[in-house]
């Protein structure tokens, strides 16, 4: 079989399972498997295939559609601009996140100190701290498994970023005796905290119901949950006249708008993604509670 006549097969078999972008994945598994570019593809795609690299292609075919996620079977996503690895424990970093990540930049000075919680695969604290030389970087996360991942992704992408295991800000220093998170120390907290409604899980996409975390997923009834735990919070560790900045789902803007201002911070905004929808609110702390 022809390097042609192995992708066109992908994409059927994988549009006959109901794979959304089917010839996407396709190519994507095929580059993955052989190492071939688009460039060398379109010069050697009467090449014949090697039997070794098409059994591999057809297994991960097959479990493509079984709707693992692609990134779950290639290990890994870019973000930013960088490569991170990825598996069953963290969330698949999303391009709606990046604008999170850019509204921070856009905010952050060289020497000011920023904490990311729930950083799952430690995409936004990582990118934070290679796009802001001299930024100091914390990053939280309640799950063991996902720092793991994290601070595997800090260290192939040396990036300078401290890591602390705990529930939002009761957290401790994993490489140290640590207890506890400095007090008003932050100029900046940032979160892609979990936002989807309980009773809106069992609607996602297999992709994301079944493979990855349900932790990283569940904002409880209402979906703002964890938005009112860490704006509350949030008193004890903000310098006066830090910001917080979050990523919210599309439908969360005025809710996590008015709980800011409910909270008595100040200069209170919702940001729209590329898409124009509603994706980042920020708002500044006064330095003291309303």
């Amino acid at each position: 079989m022809t390097y042609a006549q192995a992708v066109k097969e992908a994409e059927a078999f994988l549009a006959d399972h109901g794979i959304a972008d089917a010839s996407v994945d396709a190519w994507l598994l095929f580059s993955f498997v052989t190492g071939v570019s688009r460039a060398m593809f379109l010069a050697e795609r009467m090449q014949k295939m090697p039997e070794e690299q098409h059994q591999r292609y057809r297994e991960l075919l097959e479990k493509r559609a079984s709707h693992i996620p692609l990134q779950h079977l290639t290990g890994e996503q870019e973000f930013m601009g960088f490569s991170f690895l990825v598996n069953q424990h963290v969330l698949v970093p999303r391009q709606d996140t990046e604008t999170l990540v850019e509204t921070v930049l856009s905010y952050v000075k060289p020497g000011m100190r920023v904490l990311d919680l729930c950083t799952g695969s430690g995409c936004i604290a990582i990118s934070m701290a290679k796009l802001c030389d001299g930024l100091q970087v914390d990053a939280a996360d309640i799950s063991k498994e996902a720092l793991a991942v994290a601070m595997e992704n800090a260290a192939r992408l040396e990036a300078n970023v401290t890591f602390w295991q705990g529930d939002l800000f009761a957290c401790h220093y994993l490489r140290g005796d640590t207890e506890k998170l400095p007090i008003a120390a932050y100029d900046c907290i940032v979160s892609n905290p979990p936002y989807i409604r309980t009773d809106v899980i069992k609607t996602l996409s297999e992709e994301v119901r079944l493979h990855e975390p349900y932790q990283a997923l569940d904002g409880k009834a209402d979906g703002l949950y964890f938005y009112r735990r860490i704006i509350t919070e949030a008193h004890s560790y903000l310098t006066p006249g830090g910001h917080i900045f979050f990523e919210i789902g599309y439908d969360q803007g005025e809710a996590v708008k008015n709980l800011l201002l409910e909270d008595g911070y100040t200069e209170v905004e919702v940001r729209k993604d590329l898409a124009g929808l509603d994706r980042v609110v920020t708002g500044e702390y006064p330095g003291k509670n309303p």
